[in-house]
């Protein structure tokens, strides 16, 4: 686990240890700042206690951390161009995690004394966007090519859209079960509070069965937590010792021959699909390296494509398409870069250099730094390609399927996280589960409502969460706990005259907004102020 530490300078060396206890206290403050979102409608129904539901909520928590994938964790890190990791100083990543770091737990402790339900996934994203906008300034390039513009854009829409799907999922469960769990004296209790079913009973707790059903729905909610969020902070880490350590997290070391071997078939099906299709898509390049600035864009093109089989020229020839590489030498500017772009040879040069570095190889150790950053920029830009290949509508059907299962096998020995990675991420999100969560419960359990909380809205509420966060995580997309189940519970209010309380939902709106904006410019802040001393102090 550690044997990457002693090829570091001792200073990165310290300063990365530093990061890491900063990321886990970050992931322990998301653990207390949104653990109210799991148990808040458990114990504000009565279904359980406040210590039993925090203790079973940092236990799934930690399970959802374990057995969930890792497609929200490499979203986060390619909302960064790919070029980022390999064109920038170690120093400079360091400087960039804790600045984000630094920025999301002052907004998130902030947010947490005053009360207040925010979201960790947007302060995490805010971060980002002020660390890729300070950097395309600093680097002296356009403000959109600091960012994985597409990347971001579906980061936005999943944010936006999710509230609104917990909004409207709840309304309509609570209006499936006033309409048809409404009648019989059974079905009606499911409709009062706590407090009245202690007048009526002589007892807080909800009959049997909508306990059961509260409780394991809050247990959903908690798991559905740690699949996601616990997600982003192995999408931190992985981020930080890509950038840190190349040599040991390029690619993923202990990858078996069986895993290469998966990865080299599917390099070698893509382009045998890519060649017979062609004619479809002659214009189609990887996107990352159409949006990073020309300079940077030529070396990276003369670092990625080094060379050309004789296979791949006979097709260029026998096909009448331009050979990029006489482009190579040419001025900079960006006429002759669109040539590049749009050239097929491009394309097929790529996946051709992919599939040579793969040729007859068992295991990655076998290539040197600049090889191991040369595959994961190839892979990267062959899934890049597919992705857009997927997405054009003349693709049937069954070519999508294919498309889609040889991705998978791109990305199986880049996309990973080492497993100590994972137990520390979940264990430090359970941990932070189980304390501090007490001051955002209140705001949501009592603030929301102008009345108590009946069975029914906890129910829809959690229901709506788990199912709307699991779903999520499964795609791939971050998206906020804490704003979808606000929602949801707000939703489950808007019945029957329940009503909302004005003033906390305004309270609420105006912490959402400003968020993203806060988060861009404190971490924006910090990274800016932190290079400039590493300048004076350090001359990198």
């Amino acid at each position: 686990m550690s044997h990457f530490l002693f090829n570091l300078e001792i200073h990165i060396r310290i300063m990365l240890i530093l990061a890491l206890i900063l990321v886990f206290i970050y992931e322990a403050i998301n653990g207390f700042h949104d653990t109210a979102n799991s148990v808040v409608t458990v114990i504000y129904t009565c279904a359980l206690r406040s210590h039993s539901a925090v203790l079973m909520s940092g236990i799934f928590n930690f399970l959802g951390v374990i057995l969930s994938g890792l497609s929200v964790a490499y979203t986060i890190i390619h909302l960064l161009p790919t070029y980022f990791f390999t064109n920038t100083n170690p120093n400079h990543i360091l400087a960039m995690i804790f600045s984000m770091l630094f920025a999301a737990i002052l907004w998130n402790l902030g947010t947490w004394y005053l009360r207040l339900p925010t979201s960790s996934s947007h302060t995490l994203i805010g971060t980002l966007i002020g660390i890729g906008l300070v950097h395309a300034i600093i680097t002296n390039c356009p403000m959109m090519q600091g960012l994985n513009i597409p990347q971001l854009i579906n980061i936005f829409l999943s944010l936006i859209i999710s509230p609104i799907i917990g909004v409207t999922l709840a309304r309509i469960m609570m209006l499936i079960l006033c309409r048809y769990w409404n009648n019989g004296k059974k079905h009606k209790d499911i409709h009062i509070t706590p407090t009245q079913q202690t007048e009526e009973y002589g007892r807080s707790q909800p009959s049997l069965w909508t306990r059961v059903v509260l409780i394991l729905s809050a247990a959903g909610v908690s798991f559905s937590h740690g699949a996601n969020d616990g997600q982003k902070g192995i999408g931190l880490i992985m981020l930080l010792l890509i950038g840190v350590a190349p040599a040991s997290f390029m690619l993923n070391m202990n990858a078996s021959s069986h895993d290469i071997s998966r990865t080299r078939n599917a390099v070698n099906n893509f382009y045998e699909y890519y060649t017979q299709h062609y004619n479809n898509f002659k214009t189609i390049v990887p996107s990352e390296i159409t949006s990073i600035p020309i300079s940077i864009a030529l070396n990276q093109l003369k670092v990625i494509v080094p060379s050309i089989t004789d296979t791949t020229q006979t097709f260029i020839k026998n096909n009448n398409i331009t050979y990029f590489n006489q482009y190579l030498s040419s001025p900079d500017t960006e006429i002759q870069v669109k040539k590049i772009f749009h050239d097929l040879s491009l394309t097929l040069t790529i996946i051709h250099n992919a599939s040579l570095l793969l040729e007859n190889l068992d295991n990655y150790a076998e290539l040197n730094i600049e090889q191991r950053s040369q595959m994961r920029q190839l892979l990267i830009y062959i899934v890049d390609i597919l992705d857009q290949i997927v997405a054009l509508p003349e693709t049937s059907h069954n070519n999508r399927n294919f498309l889609n299962h040889l991705k998978e096998h791109l990305l199986n020995t880049i996309e990973y996280a080492p497993t100590w990675i994972i137990l520390a991420v979940a264990l430090s999100l359970s941990l932070g589960t189980i304390i501090g969560w007490k001051r955002v419960a209140i705001t949501i359990g009592e603030k929301i409502g102008k009345k108590e909380m009946t069975y029914a809205q906890g129910l829809s509420a959690q229901l709506t969460t788990a199912i709307s966060i699991g779903t999520a995580s499964y795609a791939g997309m971050p998206v906020s706990t804490t704003h979808v189940l606000s929602s949801s519970i707000t939703g489950s209010m808007l019945m029957r005259g329940w009503g909302v309380q004005r003033k906390t939902i305004k309270n609420i709106l105006i912490t959402w907004s400003l968020t993203l904006p806060v988060s861009i410019i404190l971490s924006g802040s910090f990274y800016w102020i932190t290079l400039k001393l590493l300048h004076k102090y350090i001359q990198i």
